[in-house]
């Protein structure tokens, strides 16, 4: 075969090539089935970053809120209290006694829109948003888990990420983001369970 002229590799190719493209499709599909889709979601969190020049990662501990299409609450408890909401549009971060440490909001930095998509879409396992701005691979574990390695398609993205996996069943129990700068976290959910809405706000 290896005589063969190309053209007569092109169709063996293109077809070799399809059957990678289902695959990660598939892939998605069934990663989606998987996922809990509840509109709240509660759990706790301890997040590891390693970072360039420290010996020891930085160890934080808290708990989320992640209500879809509406925002995250984000609590660290330890080392110190403080606590970050994030929406669609705003970020704002706030010290322990309540008091706003600072806030951003979209229609001053248009990135953070993008920004904020992502850390929803990371948080709720919202494969669809996700494809939009990396490539998938992974596999399914067993009957309930799944693995997903997301390598980032566009320039911006990659100058941020070098790559994200993910790691879950009907709830995202991992996330690990490896940056571009050769920083890295690690983030590990637990006591993951549904939640009443909370009221809406005005």
């Amino acid at each position: 075969m290896l005589n063969m002229p190309w053209y007569r590799w092109l169709p063996v190719l293109l077809i070799g090539l399809s059957s990678l493209l289902v695959t990660a499709a598939d892939l998605a599909t069934e990663v989606t089935k998987r996922l809990d889709p509840a509109p709240v979601l509660r759990g706790d969190f301890e997040q590891r970053k390693t970072v360039g020049g420290f010996k020891q990662p930085l160890l934080s501990r808290g708990d989320f809120l992640l209500w879809r299409d509406h925002g995250v609450l984000w609590q660290t408890r330890k080392p110190f209290a403080a606590s970050l909401v994030l929406t669609r549009k705003t970020l704002l971060a706030r010290q322990a006694d309540g008091s706003a440490a600072y806030r951003l909001d979209s229609r001053a930095q248009p990135a953070l829109a993008a920004v904020n998509e992502l850390l929803f879409a990371l948080l709720g396992g919202d494969i669809a948003t996700l494809a939009k701005r990396f490539r998938i691979e992974g596999e399914l574990q067993g009957k309930e888990g799944w693995q997903l390695q997301l390598t980032p398609l566009d320039d911006g993205l990659a100058r941020v990420f070098q790559r994200v996996r993910l790691r879950g069943d009907r709830y995202v129990r991992q996330v690990d983001l490896e940056e571009a700068n050769g920083d890295s976290s690690q983030i590990r959910f637990e006591q993951l369970r549904q939640a009443p809405r909370p009221p809406t706000p005005r």
